[in-house]
Order: C-alpha cells, then structure tokens, then sequence
C-alpha cells in the first residue's frame, strides 16, 4: 500500500508596495529586505522609509502598505537594500493626504509622497534634531583680550555678544550679524557649535477686545474643535481677521493641539511671525522656500514632535507633519499663490480644507475677497460663514472715486488731478500708496518708424525695457537683450517706449518730490527674505512717503499711515481672455484699495482708467465684495464653469506645434475602440486640442487639451482615462505632458 504524505504548503511572502520617488503613477511591490536564515524580519509598517533599487539606481521610497498580493510572481521581485525607521516618519493620516493629492492632481505616487518628509528625509537621513543651533567660544576665543578683531566690526560685536553668554543662531540674526560672519570666526577657530534644547513653555499674552463680530466668528471656531468643519471668514480689510486667527490658535493650545497657519507668500512671513511673537511666547516651526535646508529640517522635526505649536509657511507647508493637529487657518485664501504651478499641482486651500476632513479638526479660511469657489461653498451652507463687515477699532472705509483719463496728459502715467493729490497727501505728512502692475520701465520698445517691436527669441511676448541696467528682458523665460541704439528691420533710430512700468513712475516721482522718499515694490527690489519685513518697518516709522509697486502690495499688508491709494491704469486688467479675468480684477482692486485709511485717518482710493463707464469699474464703485462676487457666481452657473463645474487641461510642450497637438489628437481620439468608448461614457466635453493662450514659452511650445464639464466626478473620470491614454503612447522626443486639475492659469 502506497503511504501519501502531505507537504505543508509555504505561506505567501509579505510583499511591501511602496511609493517610489520617479516618474510612476502607480506604487511598486518589493520584497523586504533579506535577512540572515536564522532570523525574522521585523513587521515594517505603512510610513517608513526604505532603501530601495530601481533600475541601476537606489532611492528613498516610503512604504505604503504591505500585503501577500504581489503584482507579479515574487519570484520577479526585488528586495528593499534597507528600512530606514524604526517608527513612521509619515502617519497614517498624513499618508492617506499624499495618496488623494496623488490620485485627485492625477500625478505619480512617490513624487507626491516625497512632499511629506523634509529635505534631509528625502535623502535617507535620520530625522534633524529639535534644539535651536547655537555658538559659543572656545578656549581659544575666551582667552582673547578685550578689543580683539576690532578691525572687524560685526565680527568684534559677535565675539562681544559671546563674551557674555552662549547665542543661539536666531538671536545673532536679530543683531543683525549674518552667517558670512559666524564662518569667519569658524575659520579662525574662536568659537564652537552646538544644539540648544528648546523646553520654552507656550505662553499667550493679553488678547484684544473683539468686536461683535470678531467674538462671533471666534465661537463659531472654537464651539466645537473636535471635529471637522470649514468655514470661511470674510472680512473686509484692516477689520482684524488677524485678532481672530489670533484667538482661535489660543484656544486650539490651550486643549494641547497645534494649529497650522498658511500664508500665500514669504513676503507675508515675517509680518505675521512679528505678529504672533508679540502675543506669543512659543516655539514656531516656520516652513517656506527661503530657509536653508538644514533650518527646515528642524523646524520640520519640530512640527512633527509636537514641540511648535504652531506651524507657519506657504504652500508647501500644507504638507507638513504634525503630532496633535487642532485647527488649520488658511489666510489670503483666494490668492493664485497658493496654487503651485510645476509638479504636483496642488491648490493648498483645497489640499487644507481635505487635510481637515481626514484629521478632524476644522479649517478657517480668511479673506477680504473670497475665491468664488469658497464663496459658492459659503451661499450653500457647505462652509459657515462669518462676516466683518466693518473696520477694526472705528477705522472707516476708503472712499473711491475714477478718474477719467481719456485725452489727458500723463507724466510716468500720473495724471495732474492724482499728483495734486499725492502733493495734498504728502503736506500732511502721510503715505500715498500708487499701484501699477508691471515691472521694469516700459512692457515694450517700438521703432516710431517703421512698427518693429522687440520680441523675445523663445517666447511669443515682447521684451521689456528696464534702465538699471539698461537692457531688454523677457519676464517669462528671462532672456536678456542689450538695447539696440537703432532699429534692426529699417535702422531708424527713432526707438520709443511704449507703456508704463515701476521703473519709470519711480523716475518721474523723484521729478516731482525731490525730497520724499519712493520705495519701489516688486520683485527686482524685494529679493531678500526680510525685504518686505524691513520696508514695513521703515514706512511704520517714518512720515510722507510714496510706496509704489506691483501686485506684491495687495498681499494683505499694514501700511498704516497710508491714506491714498492710486491705481495708474486699471484698463491693464480689464480685458483678460481668462474666465477668471472678471473675477482677479475685483479681487486686486479691492485689495489694493484695501491698504487706504486702515487707522484713524480716513483713507482714499483713485482709479485711472480710459473706460470708466465700464460695469466693472462702476461695480467697484457701488456695491461690496460679497454682492459682487454673488453677480458672477450666477454668471457661472448660465455657463457650467468653476465653482458651478469643473476643468481638467492636458498640457504638453513639445519642439514643435505640430508634434504636441499631434500627441494631444492621439490622446483625445486614441486608436483602440474601447478607450474611445470609456472617453464617451462620461458627460464631460473635451475642447482641442489647440494651441495655449501664450504657444511658445521658453523655447517649448504648449498645446492644451480640455475637459470640461457640470459633474466633476465626471470630469476626473474622464481625466483619469485620457491620462491612462497618454501614458500608453510612445511621445516625441523632447516632449513633455502632464494634467492640471482645477487649473489657476488661462486655459
């Protein structure tokens, strides 16, 4: 008689799925790491790091999950080389985040999860430590006599601060010593570094007293922070929406939590860090593109350690960790900037308000002039809405007027009517505040006699003229030119400006007032990180002055001794092909109106413009933001636009027009029968593909296919396929496509 014996089946290997930094949209299986046959590996849990090979290469994945379902035979498998962390870097929640901005933007997985770890973390690195950087002398540099490196004078003021006591890096930027000095006693071996342990208690001083209005929308906060609601403050400028988040964050510590607060810009940063060091004593983990890696690595840590209470940054600070996340404030949350424009992009209001939902804790959105989109949110009762309808601390809102500037003289775009205003402002020893959004001298230079125009050689734009230095440049690829003394088509030498820039009212100003200070804002001037920060001090703490610049003047700032504000040519934003044209020009217009009067002098606003009758001019006139903003969200609705539908675009740039839309064709009309039918299946609408507002840029030209529709399920769905189509075919050399989902640019 044959004896059977039966073989105990080998179970199935744990199969690790992780997020692989690389161009993938979907996460890759890996095996773990192989150990030694006596041992067991250890269970490795979604959130850690781990070293992985791809190809020939080595990267830093994120394990997202691990299962006994590999996608291919285990046997075809690689092994991870190593785990990096013995606990998460990124928990559960935090993870669930970067899978739905991942699968909602439709980008590839590890690229989107790389966004929740910090530079060093990227890398493969441990995580920074938490204490605050810091020197003190060495023996070398305690046996130094008194006056030693007086030659030096910063470097003779460090050596005089250290002589007291140890400093921390902070504290020696406040003296304002920069780094470049620390090096040089570095160098000369005088001093040694180490880490300052922070154990600062949080401590919160005196509140304001809130106005009716203000005390309501902190209720309506702070009634219930245990779970997830959004609401959206709008508040007309200088009405305290500050106070307000201000109240808010203390009661959110006071029960132990951390509140994360998101600012548009890094101009804003110091701003509002002065504003929350004056009414807070804590630790802040300020997180924005203008710190040194080795800064963001440790506030990084010292959000995800619970140390900083609170959390301050842009846009990409949205990401960040966070051991006790109470309430999200989002502030300016209407502006463009919140939107990031290159990799995964994301809109940090929207990424927040998700981030909420999955934490449960509420999100305060704040704005004088709301995204319709919140707006939309609000008048449904999808968001609560709070108002403020008035200024805070009995300051009264700036009248408007327009002028009319047809067949008028204008000297650097300044009418005669505004210059004797700006004189009547400037005799009283206030700050007049002139807006005109564009940089440089003059958007273009023509020849008078036979119509050439300097054009950039890689984009379809003109070049602009600026004087220091003298030369052409191209504000969208930043080609630079010389300034050709004669015309290169018919070598006239009658080369004219055309239009107006910051550079040329600078000019004419300092004409006129020879003896009042003109601080020019926009992005040639404000280039340092405290740029902003130091003008708001210089203007807080000196009399007349002009403050003249471009849309970096509307972002929320405190010019309180300004009373008179001039907008120079309004007409520059009327006409705008965007469908939300309409709607940035109301929003840049009340908030550049908004810096006027914002203390106890009444403040002005004068609009020049070559169309006064126009209904948008006169709207900004008579009603508020809020009647305004109503008007074109029914304007939407007729047209199933954003927030009343949805828009995807595909975009590619290509060497040549014809091989992106060629591409896009093929993603819109794809050879294969039954992508065609899942494409019709959705009742979304696809537009192109055709050429981009702007076609060439840089170089590269950018064709656009849209899809459009009333259902923005649909609308992803439809997306999502066109992106699986896309993926499949083989692209052009040179060309480069990816997806937008609720696109901020012109389509």
């Amino acid at each position: 008689m044959a004896i059977h014996t039966s073989q105990k089946k080998e179970p199935a290997p744990v199969v690790l799925r992780c997020a692989v930094p690389a161009p993938l949209y979907t996460a890759l299986d890996y095996l773990p790491p192989k150990a030694p046959a006596d041992t067991n590996n250890p269970v490795i849990v979604p959130g850690v790091r781990v070293r992985l090979p791809l190809g020939r290469r080595t990267l830093v994945g994120v394990v997202l999950s691990s299962h006994q379902n590999p996608s291919v035979a285990s046997n075809k498998l690689r092994h991870v080389d190593a785990v990096l962390d013995d606990e998460p870097l990124i928990g559960a929640k935090h993870l669930a985040l970067l899978e739905w901005a991942a699968g909602y933007y439709l980008h590839p997985i590890g690229e989107s999860c790389v966004l929740g770890l910090s530079p060093r973390e990227r890398r493969g690195e441990p995580p920074a430590a938490t204490g605050q950087p810091g020197i003190a002398l060495n023996d070398r540099g305690k046996g130094l006599p008194q006056g030693a490196l007086s030659r030096a004078k910063k470097q003779a003021q460090l050596l005089a601060l250290l002589q007291q006591r140890p400093h921390t890096i902070t504290e020696i930027e406040r003296q304002g010593i920069s780094r470049a000095v620390i090096r040089a006693l570095t160098t000369k071996d005088l001093i040694t570094r180490f880490e300052l342990a922070s154990d600062r208690p949080f401590v919160c001083r005196e509140p304001l007293v809130a106005n009716p209005q203000q005390k309501s929308a902190i209720e309506g906060v702070c009634s219930n922070l245990d779970s997830f609601a959004c609401h959206l403050l709008e508040g007309v400028t200088g009405s305290g929406k500050t106070e307000v988040y201000l109240q808010c964050i203390a009661a959110t510590v006071a029960r132990g939590q951390q509140v994360l607060v998101i600012l548009p810009e890094i101009g804003l940063t110091p701003q509002m860090v002065a504003r929350f060091e004056s009414r807070f004593d804590s630790d802040i983990a300020l997180l924005h593109s203008g710190l040194a890696d080795g800064e963001r690595d440790r506030n990084w840590s010292m959000a995800r350690s619970g140390q900083a209470k609170i959390i301050l940054g842009t846009r990409s600070a949205v990401f960040a960790p966070s051991h006790a996340l109470g309430l999200i404030i989002v502030d300016e949350e209407h502006d463009v900037s919140l939107s990031q424009q290159d990799g995964l992009r994301y809109s940090a209001r929207d990424v927040a308000v998700k981030r909420g939902q999955l934490f449960d804790c509420p999100v305060l959105l704040g704005s004088a002039t709301p995204s319709l989109e919140s707006m939309s949110n609000a008048v449904s009762g999808r968001y609560r809405y709070h108002q403020l309808q008035h200024r805070a601390g009995g300051a009264q809102a700036p009248s408007k007027r327009v002028l009319d500037i047809r067949g008028l003289d204008l000297a650097g775009g300044l009418s005669e009517t505004l210059r004797q205003r700006v004189e009547a402002v400037l005799a009283k020893d206030e700050q007049v505040l002139l807006f005109v959004n564009r940089r440089g001298f003059a958007p273009s230079v023509l020849c008078h006699d036979c119509g050439w125009s300097a054009e950039c050689d890689h984009c379809d734009a003109r070049l602009t003229l600026h004087r220091r230095p003298a030369e052409l440049r191209c504000h969208h690829c930043a080609q630079r030119k010389h300034l050709p003394r004669t015309c290169p088509t018919c070598h006239g030498n009658r080369l004219v400006s055309a239009g107006v820039g910051t550079e040329q009212v600078e000019q004419v100003l300092q004409q006129y007032y020879p003896a009042t200070p003109v601080y020019r804002v926009d992005s040639d001037t404000m280039t340092g990180r405290q740029s902003m920060a130091n003008l708001t001090n210089t203007l807080e703490n000196t009399g007349a002055g002009i403050i003249l610049g471009t849309q970096m003047l509307s972002k929320g700032h405190h010019f309180p001794r300004v009373t008179c504000v001039g907008v120079l040519d309004a007409d520059t934003l009327l006409f705008n092909p965007d469908f939300r044209g309409e709607e940035r020009l109301l929003q840049l217009l009340t908030q550049v109106g908004g810096r006027a009067g914002r203390a106890e002098r009444p403040g002005e606003v004068v609009i020049q413009t070559r169309h006064p009758d126009h209904p948008l001019i006169q709207a900004v006139l008579e009603q508020s933001y809020d009647q305004l903003a109503n008007t074109l969200l029914k304007q939407r609705q007729q047209h199933h636009l954003p927030p009343a539908g949805a828009i995807a675009v595909i975009r590619c740039d290509s060497r040549t027009l014809d091989a992106g839309m060629e591409f896009l064709q093929a993603v819109a009309q794809p050879a294969d029968r039954n992508a065609r039918r899942e494409i019709d299946r959705y009742s979304a609408n696809l537009i192109g593909p055709l050429p981009s507002p702007m076609a060439r840029r840089a170089g590269l030209y950018r064709c656009q296919l849209i899809v459009h529709g009333s259902e923005r399920r649909e609308v992803l769905m439809a997306a999502r396929t066109l992106q699986r189509i896309a993926a499949s075919l083989k692209a052009p050399t040179g060309l480069r496509w990816f997806i937008d989902v609720d696109p901020v640019e012109s389509i």
